[in-house]
């Protein structure tokens, strides 16, 4: 890839008309609450670029597993999954907490490893990171009957892609 295309990939996110973004994620951390009723956890993925951002859609691929410490987590567990501009702060997903991808759910896990499951989002949102502060947050929820105990670890591996425009900034 050569000239300018080559050049409008190395721009500023803010140069450019339409950009798609890809987060990986490697062995993130989660540690789950989840002593009484569902078990829930976030963790930050990422930044978006200062300024007025347009979500135009996205996507994700994510794989959970347990720890091997985890025994408070069945080796079956299922549950749910999204990614919000803000962190959950309890076991429902709703609101900004699902406004980048909507809530996907995980299908039963094998021997503690789930499926890689999809999760999207074709629904516009405009997000207010003016300031510079915004942060993308992976939310996640386990089944009440996959979980009986408080710090109970998992990592999720794959990957989140978004696209978006940045409309300008004050």
């Amino acid at each position: 890839m050569k000239g300018l295309i080559r050049s409008l990939a190395r721009g500023k996110p803010q140069n450019q008309a339409v950009r798609r973004q890809r987060i990986r994620v490697s062995a993130l951390a989660l540690s789950f609450t989840g002593a009484a009723g569902v078990g829930w956890a976030t963790a930050v993925l990422g930044d978006l670029p200062e300024g007025n951002i347009l979500i135009l859609g996205g996507a994700a691929y994510l794989q959970f597993t347990k720890a091997a410490s985890a025994s408070g987590i069945t080796a079956t567990f299922d549950g749910t999954y999204s990614v919000g501009s803000t962190p959950t702060a309890d076991a429902t997903l709703t609101g900004t907490d699902i406004d980048v991808i909507g809530v996907a759910t995980i299908s039963a896990a094998t021997a503690g490893v789930s499926p890689v499951t999809r999760g999207v989002n074709a629904t516009q949102v405009m997000l207010d990171n003016t300031d510079n502060s915004l942060e993308l947050n992976l939310n996640v929820t386990i089944a009440d009957a996959s979980i009986s105990a408080d710090t109970q670890a998992v990592t999720a591996t794959g990957y989140v892609d978004i696209v978006y425009s940045v409309l300008g900034d004050d």
